[in-house]
């Protein structure tokens, strides 16, 4: 369970976790791969050995989360399960088996009066996530921040206070066993808001970046008035495109995977555009199979003539991300409509192509600036650990830095290394 802490014990409060945070970056800078793998696995196994404690702690919040009237989504993405823990478990475990990027040389090169010249990936330092609901996000952040040799302040929303809590315990238990400093992954220990405000302050200069992870209102708040860099997306406004070349088996059922196999998460399809071409022929057995999967469809004025079972689309339906089993659903011409509304409306998140024509594949993945573009598969997966990086803490929408999942090796930034024979420079 969190303290509780309030008014200027907050300032008080986060200036003393910045610090501690700040203390131990040096101790994790000079940890060998082992130790920091050997913390990971502990962890990985406390979070198996403590299963009914987390299940216990979530029970707490999913019931209170009901009884202040969160949506299903909403509870969908706060509710752990035995199969949730595991594939947390699972996720340390798989963060533990990657290479360690610190001290990798990214380029080495000659110059002509003979210095040897290495760009060396080195830790961003201590490492701020503010995040909402998923608790899982808790052992995720922790586990890719130790791995990249950053100190990591965890801010997790009330809504999963007492869930993100226990698993928390699980991280402190593995630092501990590995002899790693246990400051090296903190938990805010209060659902006050202004310990956020602390934190988009700097922590005191101690804060290297901040992530953010929830909602357009905690997003754009983080970007505001953070001082500090950033890694954030706003939200996922994901399309996919059925071609007109499209095989319709495949795209009713990535359709379906696309949008109703977790309607809460980032990757979740939320426009859904056709090609013009195939409207005849692939409209009505694709919203068929959305609707028997119980997904609600909002749609323009020509798709309703050819499927009457629909609400009317709004303008605000393009723009919305749902995280529930809803779809807007708008007839294009070809890639290059698609392409189009795509640049008009899309959050730069994800975006799917349905289409056996290479060529409009092409002009596809040239032409629209997403993070992540897949072709002939579900935009739910959008996501690091299915990337093969074991975990994320998020989905990075900017250019700067990182893009996409946000793992391992966008946790770390570089250094030069210049080795000389006794070189002057004239």
């Amino acid at each position: 369970m969190l303290n509780k802490h309030q008014g200027d014990d907050v300032a008080s409060l986060m200036t003393r976790i910045g610090r501690k945070a700040r203390a131990a970056a040096r101790p994790l800078v000079i940890a060998n791969t082992a130790a920091k793998n050997a913390a990971l696995l502990a962890m990985a196994d406390a979070i198996i050995a403590r299963e009914q404690d987390i299940l216990d702690a979530n029970a707490i919040d999913v019931s209170n989360g009901h009884e202040s009237g969160l949506s299903a989504s909403f509870i969908d993405r706060l509710k752990l399960d035995p199969a949730r823990i595991r594939a947390m478990a699972d996720g340390i475990n798989e963060i533990a088996g990657l290479r360690d990027p610190v001290g990798d040389v990214i380029a080495a090169w000659e110059r002509p009066n003979g210095l040897h010249i290495e760009r060396v990936r080195t830790p961003l330092g201590v490492v701020g996530v503010i995040y909402e609901s998923r608790p899982n996000v808790t052992a995720d952040a922790g586990a890719l921040c130790l791995k990249a040799g950053n100190p990591v302040i965890l801010r997790g929303g009330s809504d999963s206070a007492n869930s993100s809590a226990a698993i928390h315990a699980c991280l402190v238990e593995g630092l501990k066993t590995a002899g790693l400093p246990e400051d090296a992954i903190q938990l805010v220990p209060t659902t006050d808001r202004a310990a956020v405000g602390e934190m988009l302050k700097g922590l005191s200069g101690n804060l290297e970046v901040i992530i953010p992870r929830g909602g357009r209102r905690l997003v754009e708040r983080v970007q505001n008035e953070a001082r500090v860099p950033v890694f954030a997306h706003l939200e996922g406004i994901c399309h996919l495109y059925i071609d007109g070349s499209a095989d319709l088996d495949m795209a009713v059922k990535i359709a379906v995977n696309a949008k109703m196999r977790r309607t809460g998460v980032c990757g979740a399809a939320e426009t859904l555009l056709v090609d013009r071409a195939v409207a005849g022929t692939h409209l009505v057995p694709i919203l068929g199979a959305l609707q028997a999967a119980g997904c609600e469809i909002h749609a323009d004025a020509e798709v309703l003539k050819l499927y009457a079972d629909a609400q009317p689309a709004t303008d605000a339906d393009w723009v919305t991300e749902y995280l529930d089993a809803i779809i807007a659903v708008k007839l294009v011409d070809g890639v290059a409509g698609a392409i189009e509304h795509i640049e008009n409306f899309s959050s730069h998140h994800t975006e799917a192509i349905i289409a056996e024509d290479a060529k409009a594949v092409e002009r596809f993945f040239s032409e629209i600036d997403s993070a992540i573009l897949l072709h002939n598969a579900s935009t739910q997966f959008a996501d690091g650990g299915e990337f093969g990086m074991g975990a994320e803490i998020g989905i990075a929408t900017g250019k700067m830095h990182a893009r996409g999942p946000v793992g391992v090796e966008q946790l770390t930034s570089f250094k030069y290394r210049v080795r000389g024979s006794g070189q002057v420079r004239p």
